[in-house]
């Protein structure tokens, strides 16, 4: 029971991060069907900025803010950088010429990192706050019942309210009615007064802002960065918005915290060593079984 609550604590800590960097997938996804597989790069370079932030003002609750809020800032400056010179330009060319430009983003993101003099390739300790365990004692079980770290209270609770704030914005502002009605049909979209290209590039910066935020929780929880940090939590969150149902919001956010859990409990009841195998196999099994994803929707192609 104890090894259960505790795998489920770190799983719902993971999945929370794998949630974050999964909306930003099925959000663009949603609006340009484009999978942008430079995401997770642009998490790495809100680890990054988080890192260079926390060595100016330390790791204190005021540096860990700072670090949050300059890592949003520049994964939101990055992306719209991204989608002016990467992606508009390709908008309306075939859908293959737009995922092979995403790789060559995340690469061009990749090495440029490794060969800026102040980065290089190199792994760095990410400065974390010194860990706290809080536990929660009953009189059944007085050893403790439920034991959490200040780090993954900090994860959890902060993307917890990044997702209710993006919630807010789909569901209840002009923002987020231009950016479902430019999802539903693009062309009448913009022939009702929305402006596309607007729409589109808050839409980049919005899911890059949470995959910075995720990029500090990230390396918050798995204190070492490096260039190349980005690509496996990138590859799981797509895997994540797959599972949820890719275009749907609330499927990125289950999908998430159901992968993060089912690796957790993987490498507590099986092996470390199949962990990553598991949750790649959950992207074949989805595909097979219900390629639309638990909350995505069928879609019919007339020919």
């Amino acid at each position: 029971m104890d090894t259960f609550l505790k795998q489920l604590i770190n799983g719902l800590s993971l999945g929370s991060i794998y949630a974050l960097i999964a909306l930003g997938y099925t959000m663009v996804y949603g609006i340009v069907k484009l999978i942008n597989f430079a995401h997770g790069d642009v998490m790495m370079i809100g680890a990054y900025t988080g890192y260079f932030v926390l060595k100016a003002f330390g790791a204190t609750p005021f540096g860990l803010f700072m670090a949050f809020v300059a890592s949003m800032v520049m994964c939101a400056i990055l992306s719209l950088v991204i989608e002016r010179c990467a992606y508009r330009p390709l908008r309306n060319a075939p859908r293959l010429n737009s995922l092979i430009t995403a790789i060559a983003v995340e690469l061009i993101l990749q090495n440029l990192m490794r060969v800026l003099p102040f980065v290089g390739p190199n792994p760095r300790e990410f400065p974390t706050m010194p860990s706290k365990v809080f536990t929660l004692r009953t009189a059944s079980y007085p050893e403790g019942l439920i034991s959490i770290s200040n780090i993954q209270l900090i994860v959890i609770i902060a993307s917890a309210v990044l997702m209710l704030v993006l919630n807010y914005v789909i569901n209840y502002t002009k923002t987020g009615k231009a950016m479902r009605a430019v999802s539903h049909d693009m062309g009448a979209s913009s022939l009702m007064g929305v402006s596309v290209n607007r729409t589109i590039a808050i839409t980049f910066v919005i899911g890059s802002v949470l995959a910075g935020a995720g990029g500090v929780l990230y390396a918050s929880a798995y204190p070492q960065i490096d260039p190349t940090m980005g690509y496996i939590p990138g590859l799981k969150a797509f895997v994540a918005a797959v599972l949820g149902g890719i275009g749907s919001v609330p499927g990125a956010m289950i999908g998430g915290v159901m992968l993060g859990i089912i690796e957790t409990m993987a490498k507590a009841y099986l092996s470390s060593q199949y962990a990553d195998a598991i949750s790649y196999s959950i992207l074949i099994i989805i595909l097979l079984v219900k390629p639309a994803g638990l909350l995505g929707k069928k879609t019919s192609v007339k020919v």
